[in-house]
Formats: structure tokens, sequence, C-alpha cells
């Protein structure tokens, strides 16, 4: 087993350590039960998940009513493809819900073209997919390759959190560009993306609300892709009020457990 592991781990290296933790999970699926290792410590409830927001919440139940069919097909094909885009972006500190973008963006087919000439899985345009390191020609594109293009799709998203501090900005300005991101802010008064949605293109708005709809349909739940700055430190506060809590049930659970 020692070398089995060795191996795959070297197969893998290259997509990063995250996938250490993605093997070693398929592996442990496999082993024998042994109910001599059971754990012996209290199991933790599940944590809060994150709210959906009411603004965005009847866009998303007719989404997901619109475009079950096609988000079913989606889903039979995505496991090879989202398997590649969660090592990328554990590599690159990113959420890797993000993935899901590449379903609104194209899904998932490597031979998805805009009539303005985005393509690929994450529709990267020639000029952007340049400047962050894909190589475009007549005759050679690497936008259709999954991981060069995850990789550039991971690196342009990660600086555009880094301008807004928002993955829902981030988002937004991924579909529209920075500078309408910045003009929407200032016509706003706002950096929440429900408060200055309409500034934005009717494009750009409905697109930030179908990440959010394809989150919801592959997970069940939004994260902290679908909340805006402030909802993801009300959501962080809640987490630890949360686990703050629990802690002292497990506290009191022991006093309970050692009385004679």
């Amino acid at each position: 087993m020692t070398t089995m592991l060795k191996r795959k781990l070297y197969r893998t290296a290259a997509l990063g350590f995250c996938l250490l933790f993605i093997t070693i999970q398929d592996i442990a699926q496999e082993l024998p039960f042994d109910d001599t290792i059971i754990s012996e410590e209290p199991v933790v409830p599940n944590v809060p998940a994150p709210a959906l927001n009411k603004r965005a919440a009847s866009f998303v139940k007719k989404y997901l009513k619109d475009y079950d069919r096609t988000l079913t097909g989606v889903k039979q094909r995505s496991e090879s493809v989202f398997s590649i885009m969660d090592s990328v972006f554990c590599i690159y500190d990113i959420p890797v819900q993000l993935k899901y973008m590449a379903v609104v963006e194209s899904e998932l087919k490597t031979s998805a073209k805009s009539h303005v000439g985005a393509l690929g899985l994450w529709q990267l345009m020639p000029s952007t997919a340049r400047i962050f390191g894909l190589r475009v020609t007549s005759k050679y594109d690497e936008r259709r390759y999954v991981y060069k293009s995850t990789v550039a799709a991971a690196k342009y998203l990660k600086v555009l959190h880094n301008e807004f501090g928002d993955w829902l900005l981030a988002i937004a300005a991924y579909n529209v560009g920075s500078g309408r991101v910045h003009y929407a802010i200032k016509m706003s008064g706002s950096h929440d993306f429900w408060r200055l949605q309409n500034f934005l293109p009717l494009e750009t708005r409905n697109h930030v609300k179908k990440f959010i709809g394809v989150h919801y349909y592959f997970e069940g739940q939004g994260s902290e892709a679908t909340l805006t700055k402030a909802e993801v430190l009300q959501y962080r506060k809640t987490i630890a009020e949360f686990s703050e809590g629990n802690s002292s049930a497990d506290e009191d659970a022991k006093v309970v457990t050692n009385l004679p």
C-alpha cells in the first residue's frame, strides 16, 4: 500500500500539495472497515450553511427549473474536469466552488466560442489569455486545454479578488471588466453587489446570479463564494459563535460523563 501511495503522489505532484488529501481520501474509502479504529471524539454537528440572499432567491429558483436538463447533462461530464479545477484552485488558494463559473461560461465545453472571440471552458479573450500565460495563435490555442486554461482563470480571478476584496464583484468583473464594476461602485456609492447591480449590464447581473444558481444545484447550499464581503464577515462571525457554543456543549458533556 505504501508503494502504491507513493507512486500516486509522484504522478500528482505537479498539481500541488492539495491533491494529497484527495488521494488519501480515495484510498481510505477502499480500505476494509475496522471497528478497532473508531474515533472516540464526539461528532460535531454540521455548521450552519450560508443563507441565500433574498434578492437572488427568485432568480435562482427559476434558473434551476428552466435549466434543469442542461445542468443534468453538465453534471454527467463534470467529474474529471472538476477534479482538475479543484487541484488548480487549491494551489492558487481560491475557493474551489469558483469552478461553477465554468458551467455558466461554457457548460464545460472546451470548444465553446462566443461571438466576440472568447473561447474554451473559461471563455477567455485572446488578450486576457496571453496576459495570464496562455499561448494563443491561429494554429495553437491553449484556451482549449482544461488544465492550462484553468490555471489562467485562477490567476485572473485572484487578481480580481485582490482588486475588489469580494468574490461576487470579482465574478462580475470577470464577465464585464473591472472598469464597469468600478463605475457601478461609484454610481451606487456601495461595494455591495446587491446594491450596485443595477448599474451593471443585465447580462452581468444575471451572470453572477447564474453562478449562485449553479452552486446551489451542485452543492445544495452556498459558500463564501456566493456572499458579499459583508456577508462573509457576518457568516464567519456566526461560525465562530457556533463553534464556541459547540465547544461549551462538549465541555458540559464531559462534566456529566465524569459524574459518579
